[in-house]
């Protein structure tokens, strides 16, 4: 492997390019190549992001000598393929969430651990340091967690976004965006208990049939709770997560994309952190941490993947397939659980 890491994407819709554009933020990971079944989108893509070679086929690009390492940016019921194939070929595999589900990424886990090739799933804010940081502080602020409360919208009533099309993505707007409520509880509750119970509610649309909304509520085995809500329904963008434990609680507006490097339209007036609070106080008595980045958190993720390559049988990769692994099981239950 060079000294930067050679990547190709296969895809190219929007996600692809909030990829591509975040390589210009680092040295250590360059676009190599582009793969779309549609040419004429990948020679676009390539021709926005310096010209890279283009291949129609995922299987021309995991075959290009160039390329180290693949990102798959496609729909969820093509991803498996892809990514077993990347790891076959030796290339180190960064794939887009969901995925089809547990056993599906128990095959691409497999294929990569056998291969000795890297695997992340592209779940960005576990990469800030305010995840980091609140992971080894949550102990003294909250104290033993009773409950991780998510919501996460973003309104979209596009139809012919492949979202809302159950052949290319069959759990709809529960994958895409409960896989964040679930990586939430992943994250913060440290002894991964086992699920007791799932219960939830989800909508469809009326004329796609896929899936638009859904919430509901997960119990586990030492008495932890999770309860989520997410989909497309609500006009407008809510990212909330409140960590709620038996000395206090925490609590964030943005903790998906947050509002300074991660969200589609940077803002700056309010600096990165969370909001502690405790006992009987008052909004006054409410307490920010701020917890700054030099980069944007997508960056540092492509960063921490390129570090994974460097040492693909390290101990790192095995709790990057662990936590990836527990994401996937959390998002099954719920979606088995749904009633419509």
């Amino acid at each position: 492997m060079s000294a930067s890491l050679n990547l190709g994407i296969v895809g190219t819709g929007f996600i692809a390019d909030v990829i591509a554009t975040a390589l210009r933020e680092t040295d250590r990971v360059r676009l190599a190549a582009v793969a779309s079944r549609r040419v004429e989108a990948a020679t676009d893509f390539a021709a926005r992001h310096g010209g890279v070679r283009v291949h129609q086929t995922w299987e021309a690009l995991i075959a290009d000598g160039g390329v180290d390492a693949v990102y798959v940016a496609t729909p969820t019921v093509a991803r498996e393929a892809i990514c077993v194939g990347a790891a076959n070929a030796g290339r180190h595999v960064l794939g887009d969430k969901p995925f089809l589900n547990l056993a599906s990424l128990r095959r691409i886990t497999a294929a990569c651990t056998a291969r000795g090739v890297a695997f992340m799933d592209a779940t960005h804010f576990t990469h800030h340091p305010r995840t980091h940081q609140l992971r080894r502080e949550l102990p003294e602020r909250t104290g033993r967690l009773e409950a991780i409360r998510t919501s996460f919208f973003f309104p979209s009533a596009d139809r012919n976004n492949i979202r809302l099309q159950p052949g290319k993505e069959p759990t709809g707007a529960i994958g895409d965006m409960a896989w964040y409520s679930m990586r939430a509880v992943a994250e913060y509750a440290p002894s991964h208990p086992a699920v007791v119970r799932s219960r939830g509610v989800a909508k469809k649309d009326p004329v796609t049939g896929g899936f638009v909304r859904g919430a509901g509520v997960i119990e586990f085995a030492d008495g932890l709770t999770s309860t989520w809500d997410a989909g497309y329904t609500v006009g407008a963008c809510l990212m909330d997560l409140e960590l709620l434990g038996e000395k206090g609680v925490v609590s964030m507006d943005d903790f998906v994309l947050d509002w300074a490097g991660g969200f589609l339209i940077p803002d700056h007036s309010r600096p990165v952190g969370f909001t502690q609070r405790s006992g009987l106080a008052t909004p006054s008595g409410f307490v920010r941490v701020e917890t700054p980045s030099a980069k944007r958190q997508v960056v540092t993720m492509l960063e921490n993947f390129t570090a994974l390559a460097r040492d693909p049988r390290g101990t790192a990769v095995r709790e990057s397939i662990r936590i990836s692994e527990r994401t996937q099981e959390l998002v099954d239950a719920l979606v088995t659980s749904l009633e419509l």
